[in-house]
């Protein structure tokens, strides 16, 4: 006779040792189906929670001790300039106005993504805007409300920054163009420095971000900065000319991507408040002084702080397609281009 197995035992005893494990605060993965019964999810899921832990298979368990509680978004917008300092066209060759909508529709698309696990983060979305038409202004507004989005939308006056020198290039409407270029970065970081807390993001109006883009970017600054017990930048683009250049580096693993420590970036990047104020002379003296390279005070500041990119990028800098400063390799450029359309 075919002897029967108890497997209502087994179940009862396996429930009993699961429950005992999340009291004890272990997780355990069945390695046959890759299923995690403590968090009722499979291994490829997001197995981590913002503010608590970060769990990464099979790495383990990263306890949260810098958690995120709040995070600025500042977004500089000109729908009426194309490039500052060139005449060649973006990739895609679209009105201005529309890499402007698509930079903030992917900031949103991003923010709804992961919706459930953000909710206990606040969010607030500055627009630093110089000469876009009103009714640009009235299409950026409509899409936050509709959203239900904190924002504010500040208008720059440039007879207000008299202080800002820029370098003679014997053109005058470039000079002017970054001018105001310059002017709304002074404008950021001082919204950063008076009305944020915690952390706070720089974005340029060109750069349209992936739908995992926010939350990749806070899990992994609170995974890093509590490995690392400090806090540090973000950039979010895989610059292709970082290639261009043979330095040593260091690789991170994040929440879903590989990052890796970089010297340079441009003018869209994510760090602290508190790194706001201990750098502030020279972030402001970047923002009335013109550098060549104009990121030059930054990438000073990146000699005493850590600065990490993602491989792949988790957004696209819209530039010339030959500019080594734009298009990053290795991700589908027109799929993320088409869905952040309006």
């Amino acid at each position: 006779m075919k002897k029967i197995k108890n497997t209502k035992k087994n179940n009862f005893f396996k429930k009993i040792f699961i429950k005992l494990c999340r009291i004890l605060g272990f997780e355990i993965i069945d390695q046959s189906n890759l299923y995690v019964p403590t968090l009722e999810k499979l291994a490829n899921d997001n197995l981590s929670s913002l503010g608590k832990n970060n769990i990464i298979v099979p790495l383990g368990e990263t306890r949260i001790v810098r958690s995120v509680k709040s995070l600025d978004i500042i977004i500089k917008t000109c729908t009426s300039v194309n490039l500052v300092t060139q005449s060649k066209k973006r990739i895609f060759e679209r009105d201005k106005s529309e890499y402007t909508f698509r930079t903030i529709n992917s900031i949103i698309n991003s923010l709804e993504f992961n919706k459930d696990l953000l909710k206990d983060i606040k969010f607030k979305i500055f627009i630093v805007d110089h000469n876009s038409k009103k009714e640009d202004l009235e299409k950026i507004k409509n899409k936050l409300i509709k959203k239900s989005i904190e924002f504010e939308i500040i208008n720059l006056n440039l007879d207000q920054f008299s202080q800002i020198k820029t370098l003679d290039k014997n053109n005058t409407t470039i000079e002017n163009n970054m001018k105001a270029t310059m002017a709304s970065i002074n404008t950021s970081f001082k919204i950063a420095k008076e009305k944020c807390d915690d952390l706070i993001y720089f974005v340029e109006d060109d750069y349209i971000h992936k739908k995992e883009s926010i939350y990749e970017m806070l899990s992994t600054y609170e995974k890093i900065s509590s490995e690392l017990n400090r806090e540090i930048f973000i950039c979010p683009v895989d610059y292709p000319y970082l290639y261009k250049k043979l330095e040593n580096t260091k690789i991170f693993i994040g929440n879903k991507y590989h990052w890796r420590k970089v010297n340079e970036c441009l003018l869209t990047f994510l760090t602290s408040k508190s790194l706001i104020d201990i750098h502030w002379k020279n972030l402001l003296l970047m923002s009335e002084s013109e550098h060549s390279p104009f990121e030059t005070p930054l990438h000073n500041i990146f000699e005493k702080e850590l600065c990490i990119s993602p491989i792949p990028s988790l957004a696209m800098h819209c530039t010339n397609v030959n500019s080594i400063f734009g298009l990053s390799p290795n991700i589908d450029w027109a799929k993320l281009w088409k869905s952040n359309e309006n």
